[in-house]
């Protein structure tokens, strides 16, 4: 397993990284320049750890980690529900974050059996995976009762509230959000990272811990619809997700199967959206 190189990333006096960090940049307005201070967004290494073995090195927003732990172990298959985590512990070092997860013993052993080795990039959805094989392309049928009839009023809805909930993207122009809404487009909770899967992971987790009924509102993503998105979604029974973005073929084909309504190019006035 990749190590988290120990440069990687700075830690504050305080012990906790921070998802903005300043810089000083030097900005070109026509024939002239200025320097003067930006914000970035902080890309930080963070290693789960199950049981005790590395699994995966993801680069991620150093916040709300423990969702993001909980999210990417269901989103990814890892462990069946969240009573199967039994403890959680995240640890900030000079080199980056770990996670050290204690999970049930028959998910363990499913972890072993199915390992899937990554240092996860940014964008990255299935890089890492070591055989073709192993990629799960046949997600579960979604089956909660669905509340939601997306329209362009509550697409719209969504659009008009969703930059207010966004700081680190107003700050930096980097982030991706990935925003829990009701039926009717209010907007409950929105996690924000670099990485837009990250960020799905952290409302995932969000939402395992509050035992959100998945049938009950839908998943906005600031992003496009990729196919490791949807898997997650399928995964966690989540029946609607909208993207700003477009979709890629494969995660169509997943939605579909799935049985999740996929509503893609969402704007003000409209959408698209991928029936069988």
């Amino acid at each position: 397993m990749p190590q988290i190189p120990s440069s990687a990333c700075e830690l504050p006096q305080d012990g906790q990284p921070k998802a903005l960090k300043q810089v000083s940049v030097l900005r070109h307005r026509q024939n002239s320049h200025q320097r003067c201070l930006d914000e970035v967004a902080e890309e930080y290494p963070v290693a789960l750890v199950f049981n005790g073995i590395s699994h995966a090195v993801m680069m991620a927003t150093p916040s709300d980690l423990e969702e993001f732990a909980i999210g990417f172990s269901l989103s990814e298959g890892i462990v069946a529900s969240r009573r199967d985590i039994h403890d959680l512990e995240v640890l900030f070092h000079a080199g980056g974050a770990e996670i050290q997860l204690t999970i049930a013993q028959s998910a363990f052993v499913g972890l072993k059996e199915h390992r899937r080795t990554l240092t996860g990039r940014t964008g990255c959805g299935v890089c890492g995976t070591e055989s073709l094989q192993l990629l799960d392309l046949v997600p579960e049928k979604v089956d909660a009762v669905q509340s939601v009839e997306p329209d362009y009023r509550l697409v719209q809805r969504i659009l008009a509230e969703l930059p207010q909930h966004q700081p680190l993207m107003t700050a930096t122009g980097c982030a991706h959000a990935a925003a829990w809404c009701t039926a009717e487009g209010e907007i409950v909770r929105v996690f924000e990272d670099v990485g837009r899967h990250n960020a799905m992971d952290k409302l995932l987790g969000w939402m395992a811990q509050q035992e959100i009924n998945p049938g009950q509102g839908l998943i906005f993503l600031t992003s496009r619809a990729s196919y490791e998105l949807v898997r997650k979604a399928a995964r966690l029974n989540i029946a609607v997700i909208a993207t700003i973005s477009a979709p890629t073929s494969l995660a169509i084909r997943i939605a579909q199967e799935a049985g999740i309504r996929l509503l893609s190019f969402c704007r003000p006035n409209g959408f698209v959206e991928y029936p069988d």
